[in-house]
């Protein structure tokens, strides 16, 4: 998703503003910009495609100045390229945005009324563009900033500068994240105190509808009724080094790798491992009067809450509905109040989720947000907080995130079970004691790449392929699917391994991969019926099981991939290392940009 910096110092901003948007990298763009003040004229060079070549135009052209403001784009409106990249400019105006306006349309008739000309296709052209209008009209730099935001309908970011004023920069904010963060010399605006951390050492989230007017003496900030207010002031925390790749090609492959450890942290802050419990939503002291629980999510969140579907309705014994957030928040929906309502999300800013949640405040009984940012919009308008604690997660494809959030997850269904008196000492202690082990079977998993590397490479040549899982290993099909598709580009889909005969199967041949996961469980042997259909029909299977299930095989025909035998509770977590790792591979072998494919974003931050 498209990014934002701002940077007021006493020295030149353009070598750190780039620097910021190589960090800014991992959100997905697919061109940048950078505009700053120098003797009361706005200098600006944009480019197309990665930052490199913003750099080589600077070099060419130098860009001056102590105040300046930077963007990653993201397309929206407009195909990527020079003129619809940011920053935007109209006369004494310049401005950078995140997000989308609804009502641009009729904004830039009414400006092309005036005889206002455009030169992009953007939604972020036009706000500028009026801004420049009400300036036009002997309006105040700040009154025209409040005008055009007041115009706005949608979701926004905004960081304005104006040539007559090299001290301020002007900020809004609403449905889409930015925040203010303090160096020893120097003030910064930002998408997200990630992308700042080795510049700042406190940082103002904004909350939702503020409005700032930002200079390195003074700090200005607006409610959307214009009175000044005050936000808390935090101190970063975060590792300065941790936007790096270490010794790994890319990031994917690091966060990959870092999961036997983050996976500890996700569950280190709730599992008490003297008493065998499961420390969270102490609040919450019993479900009495709850009868349904809604989980709500995107992409690979959403296949996590799939995941839970199946964790909750059988521990929990608890009707559970999962929905897609970009469809949930516009369909008609009865509440009771008598409903937990959980959204998961990575970034804790995915628009549709974030919708999806106003949409059910204050009909459920309670919100529970599960993310990896506690200070994201999503957490900050939850009644609870279960943070996923699986650090910046750089690589678009979502890795350790989607790991983090399953444990999460799992420790809400242990937890919530108890309240309910549905576990005996026993069955609690061997589902802690699955968790606890989580960590150590990872990194066996990870100690042998080669069978997933060669698995990849019957891959490569593919132009689609077929996942299938039975039960809870049914979302795990879907999400491997998911990471084939946005890593090698490859067409792929996840099927419950009963769904084959409906469909799926006329699309068999030699030709079409076959990847099933099949862990000894009891519904392995209707699975493996599932194989030999395929291999009736001169299918290409490629099976993943475990020790017990590898021993029990019919035939020794295909490619299998063994796992560690393992608790039933825990497999969706640890199948999901082998979808990553062939995912990964077969990106790798096609030459696919990893970290950041095509028309992805990291943080979907717009509908």
């Amino acid at each position: 998703m498209c990014g934002i910096v701002g940077i007021l110092s006493n020295n030149e901003v353009t070598p750190t503003i780039l620097k910021v948007l190589k960090k800014l990298e991992y959100r997905g763009y697919d061109s940048a910009g950078i505009a700053t003040i120098f003797n009361n004229k706005i200098k600006r060079q944009r480019a197309k495609g990665k930052i490199e070549n913003l750099i080589k135009q600077i070099h060419r052209n130098d860009l001056p100045g102590n105040i300046g403001i930077g963007h990653t784009r993201w397309a929206t409106h407009g195909v990527p390229s020079k003129d619809n990249a940011h920053p935007h400019q109209k006369g004494s105006v310049v401005g950078v945005h995140n997000g989308i306006i609804e009502n641009f349309r009729e904004l830039k008739e009414e400006l092309l009324i005036k005889g206002y000309q455009f030169s992009s296709e953007t939604d972020t052209e036009v706000i500028v563009q009026l801004c420049s209008y009400y300036i036009d009209q002997g309006i105040s730099n700040k009154d025209a900033f409040l005008k055009t935001i007041d115009r706005l309908e949608g979701a926004f970011a905004l960081c304005f500068m104006f040539d007559d004023d090299d001290k301020n920069l002007f900020i809004s904010k609403r449905g889409a994240p930015l925040v203010i963060g303090f160096g020893k010399n120097e003030v910064y605006i930002g998408s997200d105190a990630v992308s700042l951390t080795s510049l700042i050492e406190s940082v103002i989230f904004l909350d939702e509808n503020d409005w700032a007017i930002v200079s390195k003496n003074e700090i200005l900030i607006f409610d959307q009724k214009g009175n000044k207010v005050q936000r808390q002031k935090k101190i970063v925390e975060l590792n300065n080094d941790i936007i790096s790749k270490g010794n790994y090609h890319h990031f994917m492959l690091k966060e990959i790798h870092e999961q036997p450890e983050v996976f500890g942290y996700a569950t280190s802050g709730f599992i008490d491992y003297k008493l065998q419990k499961i420390n969270m939503l102490n609040e919450v002291k019993e479900l009495h009067g709850i009868n349904k629980i809604i989980l709500v999510g995107c992409g690979t969140a959403y296949y996590a809450c799939a995941v839970a579907k199946y964790w909750l309705e059988k521990f929990v014994k608890i009707s559970v509905e999962i929905d897609v957030a970009s469809e949930f928040r516009y369909r008609e929906t009865y509440f009771t109040k008598k409903e937990y309502a959980i959204f998961v999300s990575q970034s804790g800013e995915t628009a549709d989720t974030l919708a999806a949640l106003r949409k059910a405040k204050g009909k459920v009984k309670k919100i529970i947000s599960i993310v990896n940012v506690t200070e994201s919009s999503i957490a900050r308008e939850s009644d609870f907080v279960l943070p996923i604690k699986a650090g910046p997660e750089i690589g678009v494809a979502s890795t350790k995130a989607f790991t983090n959030q399953l444990a999460v997850l799992a420790c809400l269904t242990i937890k919530f079970a108890n309240i309910k008196g549905l576990l005996s000492d026993k069955k609690n202690s061997e589902l802690i004691d699955s968790l606890i082990s989580i960590p150590g079977v990872i990194s066996d998993i990870l100690s042998n790449s080669k069978k997933f590397q060669d698995f990849a490479k019957k891959l490569v040549l593919s132009s689609n392929v077929l996942f299938l899982g039975r039960g809870i290993l049914y979302p795990l099909a879907l999400e491997a699917a998911l990471k084939l598709k946005e890593i090698s580009y490859i067409h792929a889909e996840g099927y419950p391994s009963g769904e084959l005969k409906h469909g799926p199967i006329a699309l068999i041949d030699s030709n079409m991969p076959v990847i099933c996961f099949a862990p000894y469980n009891e519904l392995f042997e209707k699975t493996i019926s599932n194989v030999e259909e395929v291999l009736a029909r001169n299918g290409n299977i490629l099976l993943i099981t475990d020790e017990e299930g590898f021993d029990l095989l019919p035939t020794n025909q295909f490619p299998v991939i063994k796992l560690p035998k393992i608790s039933n509770f825990i497999q969706p977590i640890i199948y999901a290392i082998p979808s990553q790792l062939i995912a990964y591979y077969t990106g790798l072998y096609k030459g696919t940009d990893i970290d950041q494919p095509r028309n992805l974003a990291k943080s979907v931050t717009v509908e």
